[in-house]
């Protein structure tokens, strides 16, 4: 395969799954109701924490970033914290507790019940993000998941978990991306208004 074939047979992945995603309602009612819930605990004075692995861990920096700096408009900053940028952290708790731990040992240590937790994992199977989801439970802080595939454990751990269609992880990361900026769009709108 050459590379605009290869590039055209991802790109029509991409539209599919987009499209597919479009036509669940069922997922977009569920997004919405993630959406109130961040919007909720933004308004009671919270913040969002946000976790996943590899790129899954770069979207959660950069889902933060749109938080505490802006998305599509000038605002006062909103409190979010991506859980996979302090090397330190990550690598005392991977040494002492394992890198399994390495997210809910920090959600033990900072977030509070009027916090929301956000995991990202394309299996919905990644088991730093799974005891990141029971300490949530555990301590009575919602929890949101955009995974893809079959959603994997995660579908039964968490509040809400938005599954997007795709086969690709790529495809899936995509589907992410779009659901991580219409989430802060929303809650942007929410907290000041349209612009």
């Amino acid at each position: 395969m050459d590379t605009i074939a290869r590039l055209k047979k991802n790109m029509e992945a991409s539209i599919e799954a987009k499209q597919q995603l479009l036509a669940d309602t069922d997922s977009l009612l569920l997004f919405s109701r993630a959406v109130a819930v961040v919007v909720d605990r933004y308004q009671k004075g919270g913040r969002i924490y946000i976790a996943g692995n590899g790129g899954s861990a770069a979207d959660a920096q950069h889902l933060a970033a749109e938080f505490v700096s802006k998305l599509a408009r000038d605002r006062a900053p909103l409190p979010a914290e991506a859980l996979t940028v302090d090397s330190s952290i990550l690598t005392a708790i991977g040494n002492d507790y394992g890198y399994d731990k390495v997210f809910s040992r920090q959600i033990a240590g900072k977030v509070t019940t009027k916090d929301v937790f956000l995991g990202i994992t394309t299996s919905g199977n990644s088991c730093n993000i799974l005891n990141a989801l029971k300490q949530c439970s555990e301590l009575g802080v919602p929890s949101i998941v955009f995974c893809g595939k079959d959603g994997g454990l995660a579908k039964e751990m968490s509040d809400y978990c938005i599954i997007v269609p795709g086969k690709a992880t790529g495809t899936i990361q995509e589907l992410h991306i779009i659901l991580a900026h219409t989430l802060c769009e929303c809650v942007e709108v929410a907290m000041f208004g349209e612009q």
